[in-house]
């Protein structure tokens, strides 16, 4: 999918990005139970973005929202009197749907266009319902953390497509955000399309497009697996099957391809093989290999990492951009110059 960089506004960042996180959308909600989010690992990341975006400092949590379960308001203002301002070092953050949307994207054909069906309509309004809960409940998560976040859907700030590639983006809105210290939250979303009505605008396309556009110094991918523990990145076949190989090094060349750098794999044809679960609309992570060689070959060094662990948060904090140390268990993705 090849997206054609056209927008609606040209932006000039004040300050460089420091790094695009993508929160896959396996790794902080049960995938196989409708619309449940997964408490524990979404707890884990945000803290860990926390550590990475925010090293030093008190926590002061933002929501001041009623939870359920919870009879009072956390709200200390006095907490805030001696609190230094936050230098949330430039991190954006894009979550995935998980089994949010995704069920109503494939039962509706959102995805196929066809907005002049009723169903497909119905299917529009009920995925971006699902898509949206789950953001607030992640900037929640977030602003929890003391981390200045703010939601951002891409349909209602503009971004549409042609054809399933990207026709229109409207960065201004993340820009102020950014320049104004705030964290912008983006997800995956059911959008306009010019050509077929509508369709839906992945998570790992919109990471493309962000990266294109703000250049960060690297980009990260919280990935987990139905399932599966005990996996720690992008591998050569399904982790389940026998002597699956964990892929850490990937080159992208400048025509777009890839291959593995390290280990050095005892069959050099060997295919790399991937499963797409049926209800998932977004390419599962063939296509998220696909969008992250294609920021790398923009410079941009990718780590797809096993999210909540103690590799992920040494991606997050920038210590995989030179050599890969031996003990971290991840996938990194670098243009190969």
């Amino acid at each position: 999918m090849e997206a054609s960089n056209q927008t609606k506004h040209q932006h000039n960042p004040t300050k460089p990005i420091r790094c695009i996180v993508k929160l896959g959308g396996a790794a902080i909600t049960c995938k196989n139970e409708l619309e449940q989010i997964n408490g524990q690992n979404l707890e884990v990341v945000c803290s860990q973005l926390r550590q990475s975006m925010i090293p030093s400092g008190k926590v002061v949590g933002m929501d001041w929202s009623k939870r359920p379960g919870i009879s009072d308001v956390s709200c200390n203002v006095h907490e805030f009197e001696d609190q230094l301002s936050v230098d949330s070092h430039k991190f954006v953050v894009v979550h995935g749907a998980g089994s949010f949307g995704h069920f109503q994207a494939s039962k509706s054909g959102v995805h196929k266009g066809g907005l002049d069906q009723p169903l497909v309509k119905a299917g529009f309004v009920a995925t971006r319902i699902s898509v949206t809960t789950l953001n607030l409940e992640i900037v929640r998560a977030l602003a929890r953390e003391g981390i200045p976040s703010v939601g951002m859907s891409p349909f209602s700030c503009g971004w549409s497509t042609s054809g399933r590639n990207i026709a229109s983006t409207d960065l201004s809105v993340v820009d102020n955000a950014i320049k104004s210290g705030f964290v912008p939250v983006l997800h995956g979303d059911a959008v306009h399309d010019n050509l077929q009505g509508c369709t839906i605008l992945s998570g790992d396309v919109i990471i493309r497009q962000l990266a294109a556009d703000l250049k960060p110094e690297y980009v990260v991918f919280l990935v987990s697996f139905i399932d599966e523990t005990d996996v720690s990145g992008v591998y050569d076949r399904p982790p389940t099957e026998l002597n699956a190989v964990l892929l850490r090094e990937i080159a992208v060349a400048e025509d777009g391809s890839w291959s593995v750098m390290k280990p050095a794999l005892q069959d050099i044809n060997k295919q790399v093989d991937f499963t797409v679960a049926a209800h998932d609309t977004t390419g599962g992570m063939e296509a998220k290999i696909s969008e992250a060689a294609m920021i790398a070959k923009l410079g941009i060094d990718v780590c797809i990492v096993q999210a909540a662990t103690s590799h992920s948060l040494r991606a997050l904090r920038g210590e995989l951009r030179g050599n890969i140390p031996d003990d971290w268990l991840g996938t990194v993705i670098r243009f190969l110059k």
